[in-house]
């Protein structure tokens, strides 16, 4: 699909924004600089009549999202947990973008369970009810099972979303590809990977055999966390186009007032939020990546339910210490350890200068502690490490994306209960566990015995990689005559290096 018509697709964009109104509302919220306050009015306003005119009973910016298609409501989707960037009323209105948009009718959920299950759906359910949720993906019907009577969810993609998602996603290449040439120093952050990055998230999402397996593996990882629930899948009536999961009672985190009136501690809650996300990610290196609002409960029982598990994320064990020790340099304000792992882990380039980024790392932490939360702006936080890491050339971590944008959903979201929220004060205790649990000598005494367990596996294979090392050995010496130790001694030691650690291993 890639080519010049995509450029279309951006200029409607455009025009869109500017025939509902959204655009100058867009441009208030984020405190747009003049600049490009003009430069978007000298675009927008002549070619207005080419964008989409949406629906009028909406506020301006939902109107402009919803108009141009799933991929933008999800943006809108991630913008109504960050009030702290687009303001109260703004991140209120966006909030309908997470489980009220307008649903596709019941026939056309029948119908899809039938092609995709092979059976009529009376034949599954004794129960079908009228869609409870429609999101830009897909839409969520309350069931009940007719094997059991057990009440389920059941979750249907939208009609050709595949097809109209990516397109979207299309677009977006084009828009990466101008970026990086009229804007050469964006180069760095590689736009272009990071929307392959986003594609290869959005095709996971549109394949809910896979969103399936994430929840029931998520539930596995998570089963002995107190006051966290994962609900179980129901295979048998789950396939590509469709999945069902036991269905979840309680009350939504997005209905704020409901959440007072059950009497829960808002404060508490909030922490929870921020303590459970920060928990899966570093113990277990698999998290949930889309936890706005809409896909969070609190349940009859008091726990934290989490719902859509079509994006999820995972990061190896190395990069979760890498990541642990980074928070925990800045939670004790060791600026220079923050630096030291940065440059350690390579996500700076070696011959930059340690000291002047640990200053510099210094001017973007000490604005967090000693004041009152409330007066801490996150957009202008993350505006300055932007202004940082440019100067330092860093890259921007692909494995990493996920990571990062969940932690800016998730402090949304809890500061959405509690405005006075200080997100690293909140993370301290779990940050500070794992430290003391997988960095600490015991840590390093469990690698070791198990890099040497990896080791012993290698046994039966020794002779050949011993031969095959005294054959590079010896060639590498002929080319080298001059060397005063001879490349097979080196391969011998290695050798007998070698065979001491399998038998170290064996012993452990």
């Amino acid at each position: 699909m890639r080519g010049p018509h995509n450029i279309w697709r951006l200029i409607r964009t455009g025009a869109t924004f500017e025939r509902t109104g959204a655009m100058e509302t867009a441009l208030e919220a984020l405190d747009a600089p003049t600049p490009l306050r003009v430069a978007a009015r000298v675009l927008g306003r002549p070619f207005q009549f080419l964008g989409h005119a949406g629906d009028p009973s909406q506020p301006p910016v939902v109107r402009a999202l919803t108009a141009l298609g799933p991929a933008y409501i999800k943006f809108g989707q991630l913008m109504s947990t960050r009030p702290d960037i687009v303001g109260p009323e703004l991140a209120d209105q966006l909030k309908v973008l997470q489980d009220k948009l307008p649903a596709f009718s019941d026939a056309e959920a029948r119908a899809a369970i039938s092609r995709e299950l092979g059976v009529d759906p009376d034949a599954l359910f004794s129960e079908f009810g009228a869609p409870v949720a429609a999101a830009s993906l897909a839409q969520v019907h309350r069931a009940r099972l007719r094997d059991g009577g057990r009440s389920v969810a059941i979750k249907v993609l939208r009609p050709g979303i595949e097809r109209a998602f990516l397109r979207d996603v299309d677009a977006f290449y084009l828009a990466a590809w101008i970026i990086e040439n009229l804007a050469p120093f964006s180069r760095r952050l590689r736009p272009r990977a990071v929307i392959e990055h986003f594609e290869g998230v959005v095709r996971g999402e549109l394949d809910l055999r896979m969103e399936a397996a994430a929840a029931a593996e998520f539930r596995a990882t998570t089963e002995e966390d107190t006051g966290f629930r994962v609900p179980s899948v129901i295979w048998q009536a789950s396939g590509r186009r469709v999945m069902t999961l036991e269905w979840v009672s309680g009350i939504n985190l997005g209905d704020l007032e409901a959440l007072r009136a059950s009497g829960v501690n808002m404060t508490d809650l909030s922490h929870r939020v921020i303590q459970t996300f920060l928990t899966h990610a570093l113990r277990d290196g698999f998290f949930h990546a889309d936890m706005h609002q809409g896909n969070l409960k609190l349940g009859p029982d008091g726990a934290l339910v989490a719902l859509d598990f079509g994006i999820m994320g995972r990061i190896d064990a190395y990069t979760r210490r890498v990541y642990a020790e980074i928070l925990h340099g800045f939670l004790l304000r060791d600026y220079t350890r923050v630096a030291e792992v940065h440059f350690e882990a390579g996500y700076v380039p070696s011959d930059r200068d340690m000291s002047e980024f640990a200053q510099a790392l210094r001017a973007v932490g000490e604005p967090i502690f000693g004041q009152d939360a409330t007066h801490i702006s996150m957009a202008r936080l993350l505006a300055h490490l932007f202004e940082v890491t440019e100067r330092f050339g860093m890259e921007t971590r692909t494995e990493l994306i996920l990571l990062q944008r969940t932690m800016v959903v998730v402090e949304g979201v809890a500061r959405s209960l509690d405005p006075a929220m200080n997100m690293w004060e909140t993370a301290r205790p779990v940050v500070t566990d794992y430290i003391a649990e997988n960095i600490s000598p015991l840590a390093t005494a469990r690698d070791l015995a198990s890099a040497l367990r990896v080791l012993t596996r290698f046994g039966p294979r020794l002779p050949q990689l011993a031969e095959a090392a005294l054959i590079r050995a010896s060639s590498e010496a002929a080319v080298r005559p001059r060397r005063v130790i001879p490349g097979w001694l080196y391969g011998l030691g290695g050798l007998v290096v070698g065979g001491a650690l399998v038998a170290l291993g064996g012993l452990l």
